[in-house]
């Protein structure tokens, strides 16, 4: 499978509400929207978009789908923040046939799961807000090669 991560945009520092109710600011749409339109450029597109239940991750995926043309996303708890690389690979086991699989959530957890598949332990990625990476991988496997890992691609006026 090739597992497309994408990083929730940028969002507020908080909400009266609690970290899970924090959502995005102009610059995370734009970003979510720009990822959208560069793999639908590239012709990269999942077939299948999960997200976390956070608000900022929701909405990073539903503008990411729009921008994409592609179905909304489904979300799934397991993405929430704070999730194990061994737990997402065992869920992600139930869409190997869906042969590319994109999961909008959080970090550390990305990174952790990155580094983890890539036996590549001690801070040496950095998923930032916005940012795309893949990993062919084959769930629950660990072993995985990164294929892509791209910086936002906000433009300018981000």
């Amino acid at each position: 499978m090739e597992l497309i991560l994408l990083r929730h945009g940028k969002a507020e520092d908080s909400n009266p509400l609690g970290d899970s109710a924090r959502v995005l600011l102009e610059k995370g749409y734009q970003q979510s929207r720009q990822a959208g339109r560069l793999l639908q450029g590239a012709d990269l597109l999942p077939n299948i978009v999960l997200t976390s239940p956070y608000a900022r991750a929701q909405q990073t995926a539903e503008e990411f789908c729009k921008a994409a043309g592609i179905p909304g996303p489904v979300v799934q708890g397991w993405l929430s923040s704070g999730m194990d690389p061994e737990t997402a690979l065992e869920e992600l086991v139930a869409f190997k046939d869906f042969g590319r699989v994109a999961i909008v959530g959080h970090e550390p957890d990305f990174s952790q799961l990155i580094q983890w598949s890539l036996s590549a332990l001690g801070g040496s990625i950095e998923i930032k807000k916005g940012s795309l990476a893949c990993l062919r991988i084959q769930p629950p496997f660990r072993q995985a090669t990164l294929s892509y890992l791209i910086p936002p691609v906000c433009s300018a006026r981000c």
